[in-house]
Protein backbone atom coordinates (compact mmCIF):
# COMPACT_ATOMS: atom_id res chain seq x y z
CA UNK A 1 0.00 0.00 0.00
CA UNK A 2 1.42 3.38 -1.03
CA UNK A 3 1.72 5.91 1.76
CA UNK A 4 -0.40 9.00 1.03
CA UNK A 5 0.88 11.61 3.47
CA UNK A 6 -1.18 14.42 1.97
CA UNK A 7 -4.42 12.51 2.38
CA UNK A 8 -3.47 11.49 5.92
CA UNK A 9 -2.76 15.12 6.79
CA UNK A 10 -6.04 16.27 5.32
CA UNK A 11 -7.82 13.64 7.40
CA UNK A 12 -6.02 14.77 10.56
CA UNK A 13 -6.80 18.44 9.98
CA UNK A 14 -10.40 17.73 9.02
CA UNK A 15 -10.87 15.90 12.32
CA UNK A 16 -9.24 18.76 14.18
CA UNK A 17 -11.31 21.49 12.55
CA UNK A 18 -14.61 19.60 12.59
CA UNK A 19 -14.37 18.91 16.32
CA UNK A 20 -17.03 20.51 18.48
CA UNK A 21 -15.68 21.06 22.01
CA UNK A 22 -18.48 21.61 24.51
CA UNK A 23 -17.84 22.64 28.11
CA UNK A 24 -20.27 20.26 29.77
CA UNK A 25 -19.42 20.50 33.44
CA UNK A 26 -16.99 20.60 36.34
CA UNK A 27 -15.91 17.53 38.27
CA UNK A 28 -13.33 16.31 40.76
CA UNK A 29 -10.21 15.36 38.81
CA UNK A 30 -9.90 11.82 40.17
CA UNK A 31 -13.51 11.10 39.17
CA UNK A 32 -13.12 11.96 35.49
CA UNK A 33 -9.48 12.05 34.38
CA UNK A 34 -8.50 8.57 33.20
CA UNK A 35 -5.71 7.03 35.27
CA UNK A 36 -5.43 9.83 37.83
CA UNK A 37 -5.00 8.27 41.25
CA UNK A 38 -3.84 9.19 44.75
CA UNK A 39 -0.09 9.66 44.85
CA UNK A 40 0.03 10.83 41.21
CA UNK A 41 0.42 14.43 40.07
CA UNK A 42 -0.02 15.53 36.48
CA UNK A 43 2.22 18.29 35.10
CA UNK A 44 2.66 20.37 31.97
CA UNK A 45 4.93 19.36 29.12
CA UNK A 46 6.68 16.11 28.24
CA UNK A 47 7.74 13.60 30.92
CA UNK A 48 10.21 14.82 33.52
CA UNK A 49 11.66 13.60 36.82
CA UNK A 50 11.85 15.67 40.00
CA UNK A 51 15.61 16.03 39.64
CA UNK A 52 15.25 17.93 36.34
CA UNK A 53 12.26 20.08 37.28
CA UNK A 54 12.56 23.85 37.20
CA UNK A 55 11.80 26.10 40.16
CA UNK A 56 8.18 26.89 39.20
CA UNK A 57 7.31 23.24 38.59
CA UNK A 58 8.94 22.10 41.84
CA UNK A 59 7.05 24.75 43.75
CA UNK A 60 3.75 23.71 42.19
CA UNK A 61 4.44 20.09 43.07
CA UNK A 62 5.10 20.99 46.72
CA UNK A 63 1.92 23.08 46.76
CA UNK A 64 -0.16 20.24 45.32
CA UNK A 65 1.25 17.77 47.86
CA UNK A 66 0.23 20.16 50.65
CA UNK A 67 -3.18 20.77 49.08
CA UNK A 68 -3.84 17.03 48.96
CA UNK A 69 -2.77 16.59 52.59
CA UNK A 70 -0.05 14.12 51.70
CA UNK A 71 2.35 16.17 53.83
CA UNK A 72 1.95 18.81 56.52
CA UNK A 73 4.68 21.27 55.58
CA UNK A 74 7.18 22.16 52.87
CA UNK A 75 10.04 20.10 54.29
CA UNK A 76 8.00 16.93 54.68
CA UNK A 77 6.50 17.44 51.22
CA UNK A 78 9.98 17.68 49.74
CA UNK A 79 11.09 14.55 51.60
CA UNK A 80 8.05 12.66 50.36
CA UNK A 81 8.82 13.59 46.76
CA UNK A 82 12.54 12.85 47.05
CA UNK A 83 11.77 9.40 48.47
CA UNK A 84 9.82 8.65 45.30
CA UNK A 85 6.44 8.43 47.02
CA UNK A 86 4.84 10.87 44.59
CA UNK A 87 4.55 9.88 40.92
CA UNK A 88 4.60 12.31 38.01
CA UNK A 89 3.07 12.03 34.55
CA UNK A 90 2.27 14.59 31.84
CA UNK A 91 -1.23 16.02 31.71
CA UNK A 92 -1.20 15.12 28.00
CA UNK A 93 -1.02 11.41 28.84
CA UNK A 94 -4.40 11.69 30.56
CA UNK A 95 -6.39 13.86 28.17
CA UNK A 96 -5.63 16.95 30.24
CA UNK A 97 -3.76 20.24 29.94
CA UNK A 98 -2.63 22.89 32.40
CA UNK A 99 -1.11 26.36 32.01
CA UNK A 100 2.45 27.09 33.19
CA UNK A 101 3.42 24.35 35.71
CA UNK A 102 0.10 22.70 34.90
CA UNK A 103 0.07 20.62 38.08
CA UNK A 104 -3.24 18.83 38.53
CA UNK A 105 -3.88 16.75 41.63
CA UNK A 106 -6.64 14.22 42.35
CA UNK A 107 -8.88 16.45 44.47
CA UNK A 108 -8.79 19.50 42.20
CA UNK A 109 -11.84 20.63 40.30
CA UNK A 110 -11.49 20.43 36.53
CA UNK A 111 -13.42 21.61 33.51
CA UNK A 112 -14.88 18.73 31.50
CA UNK A 113 -14.89 19.33 27.74
CA UNK A 114 -16.55 16.86 25.38
CA UNK A 115 -15.83 16.83 21.68
CA UNK A 116 -19.35 15.92 20.61
CA UNK A 117 -18.28 15.43 17.00
CA UNK A 118 -15.81 12.63 17.74
CA UNK A 119 -16.60 11.49 21.29
CA UNK A 120 -13.33 12.28 23.08
CA UNK A 121 -12.94 14.29 26.29
CA UNK A 122 -10.39 16.77 27.62
CA UNK A 123 -9.83 18.38 31.01
CA UNK A 124 -8.18 21.40 32.58
CA UNK A 125 -7.98 22.79 36.10
CA UNK A 126 -9.45 26.20 37.01
CA UNK A 127 -7.56 29.43 36.39
CA UNK A 128 -6.34 31.11 39.58
CA UNK A 129 -5.95 34.60 38.13
CA UNK A 130 -2.85 36.72 38.62
CA UNK A 131 -0.35 37.18 41.44
CA UNK A 132 1.09 34.41 43.59
CA UNK A 133 -0.55 31.27 42.25
CA UNK A 134 0.19 27.56 42.17
CA UNK A 135 0.82 27.47 38.42
CA UNK A 136 3.86 29.71 38.99
CA UNK A 137 5.07 27.60 41.89
CA UNK A 138 3.59 29.49 44.85
CA UNK A 139 2.34 27.48 47.80
CA UNK A 140 1.91 29.97 50.66
CA UNK A 141 -1.12 29.39 52.92
CA UNK A 142 -3.15 32.06 51.12
CA UNK A 143 -2.47 30.33 47.78
CA UNK A 144 -3.78 27.03 49.10
CA UNK A 145 -6.76 28.69 50.80
CA UNK A 146 -7.73 30.27 47.48
CA UNK A 147 -7.47 26.92 45.74
CA UNK A 148 -9.66 25.30 48.39
CA UNK A 149 -12.31 27.97 47.78
CA UNK A 150 -12.03 27.52 44.01
CA UNK A 151 -12.23 23.73 44.24
CA UNK A 152 -15.17 23.97 46.62
CA UNK A 153 -17.61 26.87 46.59
CA UNK A 154 -16.63 28.25 43.17
CA UNK A 155 -16.50 24.86 41.45
CA UNK A 156 -19.85 23.83 42.92
CA UNK A 157 -21.54 26.99 41.71
CA UNK A 158 -19.98 26.87 38.24
CA UNK A 159 -20.82 23.19 37.92
CA UNK A 160 -24.45 23.78 38.83
CA UNK A 161 -24.61 26.67 36.37
CA UNK A 162 -23.20 24.57 33.56
CA UNK A 163 -25.71 21.82 34.36
CA UNK A 164 -28.70 24.13 33.91
CA UNK A 165 -27.18 25.91 30.90
CA UNK A 166 -26.74 22.72 28.92
CA UNK A 167 -23.05 23.49 28.42
CA UNK A 168 -21.07 26.08 26.46
CA UNK A 169 -19.94 25.79 22.85
CA UNK A 170 -16.28 26.77 23.17
CA UNK A 171 -15.60 26.67 19.45
CA UNK A 172 -18.25 29.32 18.84
CA UNK A 173 -16.94 31.37 21.78
CA UNK A 174 -13.42 31.26 20.35
CA UNK A 175 -14.55 32.23 16.87
CA UNK A 176 -16.33 35.29 18.28
CA UNK A 177 -13.41 36.21 20.53
CA UNK A 178 -11.06 36.27 17.54
CA UNK A 179 -13.37 38.83 15.94
CA UNK A 180 -13.16 40.93 19.11
CA UNK A 181 -9.37 41.22 19.32
CA UNK A 182 -8.27 38.03 21.09
CA UNK A 183 -5.81 35.44 19.83
CA UNK A 184 -6.82 32.79 22.37
CA UNK A 185 -3.53 32.22 24.19
CA UNK A 186 -1.98 35.30 25.77
CA UNK A 187 -4.86 37.67 25.06
CA UNK A 188 -8.23 36.40 26.30
CA UNK A 189 -9.95 39.59 27.40
CA UNK A 190 -12.88 39.26 25.01
CA UNK A 191 -13.19 35.51 25.48
CA UNK A 192 -13.23 35.84 29.27
CA UNK A 193 -15.97 38.46 29.07
CA UNK A 194 -17.97 36.22 26.74
CA UNK A 195 -17.44 33.37 29.19
CA UNK A 196 -18.78 35.52 32.03
CA UNK A 197 -21.71 36.74 29.89
CA UNK A 198 -22.76 33.19 29.08
CA UNK A 199 -22.35 31.87 32.62
CA UNK A 200 -23.72 34.79 34.64
CA UNK A 201 -27.45 34.18 34.06
CA UNK A 202 -27.07 30.50 34.95
CA UNK A 203 -25.01 31.36 38.03
CA UNK A 204 -27.71 33.77 39.14
CA UNK A 205 -30.34 31.11 38.51
CA UNK A 206 -28.73 28.41 40.67
CA UNK A 207 -27.08 30.50 43.41
CA UNK A 208 -28.65 30.25 46.86
CA UNK A 209 -26.01 32.30 48.64
CA UNK A 210 -25.80 35.86 47.26
CA UNK A 211 -22.38 36.49 48.79
CA UNK A 212 -21.00 33.39 47.08
CA UNK A 213 -22.61 34.44 43.82
CA UNK A 214 -21.09 37.91 44.05
CA UNK A 215 -17.66 36.52 44.90
CA UNK A 216 -17.63 34.07 41.97
CA UNK A 217 -18.89 36.64 39.46
CA UNK A 218 -16.34 39.18 40.65
CA UNK A 219 -13.54 36.62 40.50
CA UNK A 220 -14.40 35.68 36.91
CA UNK A 221 -14.89 39.29 35.87
CA UNK A 222 -11.59 40.44 37.34
CA UNK A 223 -9.59 37.65 35.69
CA UNK A 224 -8.82 38.27 32.02
CA UNK A 225 -7.50 34.69 31.84
CA UNK A 226 -10.61 32.98 33.21
CA UNK A 227 -11.46 31.42 29.86
CA UNK A 228 -7.90 30.27 29.09
CA UNK A 229 -8.17 26.93 30.89
CA UNK A 230 -11.40 25.76 29.24
CA UNK A 231 -10.06 27.05 25.91
CA UNK A 232 -6.93 24.94 26.40
CA UNK A 233 -9.10 21.90 27.11
CA UNK A 234 -11.10 22.68 23.97
CA UNK A 235 -7.91 22.83 21.92
CA UNK A 236 -6.75 19.57 23.50
CA UNK A 237 -10.04 17.93 22.51
CA UNK A 238 -9.62 19.23 18.95
CA UNK A 239 -5.99 18.17 18.65
CA UNK A 240 -6.57 14.73 20.16
CA UNK A 241 -9.23 14.10 17.53
CA UNK A 242 -6.46 14.44 14.94
CA UNK A 243 -4.04 12.13 16.74
CA UNK A 244 -3.26 8.60 15.60
CA UNK A 245 -3.87 9.08 11.88
CA UNK A 246 -1.58 6.61 10.13
CA UNK A 247 0.89 8.37 7.86
CA UNK A 248 0.17 11.89 9.11
CA UNK A 249 2.96 14.40 9.75
CA UNK A 250 0.68 16.84 11.59
CA UNK A 251 1.72 17.95 15.09
CA UNK A 252 -0.97 17.15 17.67
CA UNK A 253 0.76 18.40 20.83
CA UNK A 254 3.34 21.03 21.71
CA UNK A 255 4.16 21.40 25.39
CA UNK A 256 6.87 22.59 27.79
CA UNK A 257 7.70 21.61 31.35
CA UNK A 258 10.10 24.45 32.15
CA UNK A 259 13.11 22.36 31.15
CA UNK A 260 12.19 20.65 27.87
CA UNK A 261 10.02 21.52 24.90
CA UNK A 262 8.28 18.52 23.35
CA UNK A 263 6.00 17.66 20.45
CA UNK A 264 3.92 14.67 19.44
CA UNK A 265 2.93 13.83 15.87
CA UNK A 266 -0.33 12.28 14.67
CA UNK A 267 1.24 9.39 12.76
CA UNK A 268 3.92 8.57 15.36
CA UNK A 269 1.83 7.40 18.28
CA UNK A 270 2.51 8.83 21.72
CA UNK A 271 6.28 9.27 21.35
CA UNK A 272 7.66 12.63 22.49
CA UNK A 273 10.42 14.46 20.63
CA UNK A 274 12.18 16.84 22.99
CA UNK A 275 15.00 19.34 23.39
CA UNK A 276 15.79 22.09 25.86
CA UNK A 277 13.12 24.79 26.11
CA UNK A 278 14.16 28.32 25.20
CA UNK A 279 13.68 31.48 27.25
CA UNK A 280 11.07 33.74 25.62
CA UNK A 281 11.93 37.13 24.14
CA UNK A 282 9.54 39.82 25.25
CA UNK A 283 8.64 42.57 27.67
CA UNK A 284 9.38 42.30 31.39
CA UNK A 285 7.44 43.76 34.25
CA UNK A 286 9.06 46.54 36.24
CA UNK A 287 11.97 45.26 38.29
CA UNK A 288 12.54 42.11 36.26
CA UNK A 289 14.78 41.16 33.34
CA UNK A 290 15.77 38.17 31.24
CA UNK A 291 18.11 37.12 34.06
CA UNK A 292 15.03 36.32 36.16
CA UNK A 293 13.24 34.24 33.53
CA UNK A 294 12.64 30.52 33.56
CA UNK A 295 12.77 28.64 30.26
CA UNK A 296 9.38 28.34 28.60
CA UNK A 297 6.78 26.34 30.52
CA UNK A 298 3.19 25.15 30.15
CA UNK A 299 0.70 23.18 28.07
CA UNK A 300 -0.84 26.36 26.66
CA UNK A 301 0.95 25.81 23.35
CA UNK A 302 -1.95 23.47 22.62
CA UNK A 303 -3.61 26.68 21.39
CA UNK A 304 -1.04 27.17 18.61
CA UNK A 305 -1.32 23.45 17.86
CA UNK A 306 -5.03 23.94 17.18
CA UNK A 307 -4.59 27.06 15.04
CA UNK A 308 -4.99 29.99 17.45
CA UNK A 309 -2.56 31.77 19.78
CA UNK A 310 0.39 33.14 17.81
CA UNK A 311 -1.13 31.61 14.67
CA UNK A 312 -4.02 34.08 15.09
CA UNK A 313 -1.97 37.14 16.12
CA UNK A 314 -3.25 39.09 13.14
CA UNK A 315 -6.63 39.12 14.87
CA UNK A 316 -5.14 40.64 18.03
CA UNK A 317 -2.89 43.60 17.17
CA UNK A 318 -3.18 44.97 20.71
CA UNK A 319 -1.27 41.96 22.04
CA UNK A 320 2.00 43.55 20.94
CA UNK A 321 1.72 45.96 23.88
CA UNK A 322 2.12 42.88 26.08
CA UNK A 323 4.53 40.64 24.18
CA UNK A 324 6.49 43.37 22.31
CA UNK A 325 6.51 44.36 18.66
CA UNK A 326 4.16 46.33 16.42
CA UNK A 327 0.70 45.61 14.96
CA UNK A 328 2.43 44.86 11.67
CA UNK A 329 4.54 42.23 13.46
CA UNK A 330 1.34 40.58 14.65
CA UNK A 331 0.03 40.48 11.10
CA UNK A 332 3.29 39.06 9.77
CA UNK A 333 3.38 36.41 12.48
CA UNK A 334 0.16 34.88 11.20
CA UNK A 335 1.18 35.20 7.56
CA UNK A 336 4.42 33.38 8.30
CA UNK A 337 2.61 30.47 9.95
CA UNK A 338 0.63 29.72 6.78
CA UNK A 339 3.97 28.50 5.35
CA UNK A 340 4.13 25.52 7.73
CA UNK A 341 0.42 24.75 8.00
CA UNK A 342 -1.61 22.13 6.15
CA UNK A 343 -4.81 24.14 5.92
CA UNK A 344 -6.83 27.20 6.95
CA UNK A 345 -9.35 26.87 9.74
CA UNK A 346 -12.95 27.09 8.49
CA UNK A 347 -14.27 28.37 11.85
CA UNK A 348 -11.47 30.58 13.20
CA UNK A 349 -11.24 33.56 10.87
CA UNK A 350 -9.32 36.84 10.95
CA UNK A 351 -11.06 40.12 10.03
CA UNK A 352 -7.85 42.02 9.07
CA UNK A 353 -7.07 39.25 6.56
CA UNK A 354 -10.50 39.48 4.91
CA UNK A 355 -11.75 36.71 7.23
CA UNK A 356 -9.15 34.23 6.05
CA UNK A 357 -9.03 31.14 8.25
CA UNK A 358 -6.17 30.84 10.71
CA UNK A 359 -3.29 28.55 9.70
CA UNK A 360 -3.90 25.11 11.20
CA UNK A 361 -2.13 21.75 11.16
CA UNK A 362 1.62 22.15 11.70
CA UNK A 363 3.43 19.88 9.23
CA UNK A 364 6.82 18.67 10.47
CA UNK A 365 7.99 18.30 6.86
CA UNK A 366 7.40 21.97 6.12
CA UNK A 367 9.00 23.08 9.37
CA UNK A 368 12.20 21.17 8.55
CA UNK A 369 12.23 22.03 4.84
CA UNK A 370 11.85 25.76 5.48
CA UNK A 371 13.78 25.86 8.77
CA UNK A 372 10.75 27.72 10.11
CA UNK A 373 9.47 26.74 13.55
CA UNK A 374 6.05 27.63 15.00
CA UNK A 375 5.61 30.91 16.78
CA UNK A 376 4.29 30.81 20.34
CA UNK A 377 2.82 33.58 22.50
CA UNK A 378 3.63 32.94 26.14
CA UNK A 379 3.86 34.28 29.64
CA UNK A 380 7.29 34.36 31.26
CA UNK A 381 7.68 32.73 34.67
CA UNK A 382 10.32 33.66 37.23
CA UNK A 383 12.93 30.93 37.58
CA UNK A 384 12.29 30.71 41.33
CA UNK A 385 9.19 29.08 42.72
CA UNK A 386 6.39 31.36 43.78
CA UNK A 387 7.57 34.71 42.40
CA UNK A 388 5.06 34.48 39.57
CA UNK A 389 4.84 35.97 36.11
CA UNK A 390 7.60 38.43 35.27
CA UNK A 391 6.70 39.24 31.67
CA UNK A 392 5.32 37.99 28.39
CA UNK A 393 6.72 37.43 24.96
CA UNK A 394 7.36 35.15 22.04
CA UNK A 395 9.24 31.90 21.81
CA UNK A 396 9.86 29.18 19.26
CA UNK A 397 10.47 25.48 19.82
CA UNK A 398 13.92 24.17 18.89
CA UNK A 399 14.11 22.99 15.28
CA UNK A 400 15.80 19.77 16.42
CA UNK A 401 12.58 18.28 17.78
CA UNK A 402 10.97 18.51 14.34
CA UNK A 403 14.08 16.98 12.75
CA UNK A 404 13.94 14.12 15.27
CA UNK A 405 10.28 13.55 14.47
CA UNK A 406 10.89 13.57 10.71
CA UNK A 407 13.68 11.01 11.04
CA UNK A 408 11.42 8.82 13.17
CA UNK A 409 8.64 9.18 10.60
CA UNK A 410 10.96 8.14 7.77
CA UNK A 411 12.10 5.10 9.74
CA UNK A 412 8.60 4.04 10.72
CA UNK A 413 7.11 4.38 7.27
CA UNK A 414 10.26 3.48 5.32
CA UNK A 415 10.23 6.66 3.26
CA UNK A 416 13.22 8.54 1.97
Amino acid sequence: MTLDIERANQTAVERMTSARPMLTGIAVARDVIPGLRDGLLLHAGPPIAWEKMSGPLRGAVIGAVLLEGWADDEDSARVLVEKGEVAFEPCHHHGAVGPMAGVTSPSMAVYVVENTAHGNFAFSNLNEGYGKVLRYGAYAPEVLDKLRWMNGEMANLLGAALDVSGGLDLKTLLAEALHMGDEGHNRNKAGSLLFLKLLAPAIARVATDRKAEEKVLAFLGDNALSVLNPVMAACKAMADAAHGIEGSTVVTAMARNGTDFGIRVSGLGDQWFTDLAQTPDGLYFSGFSAADANPDIGDSTITETAGIGAFAMAAAPAIVSFVSGTPKDALNATLEMYEIAVAEHPSFTIPPLDFRGTPVGIDIRKVVELGLTPRVNTGIAHKDAGVGQVGAGLVRPPIGIFEQALVAFAERYDVA
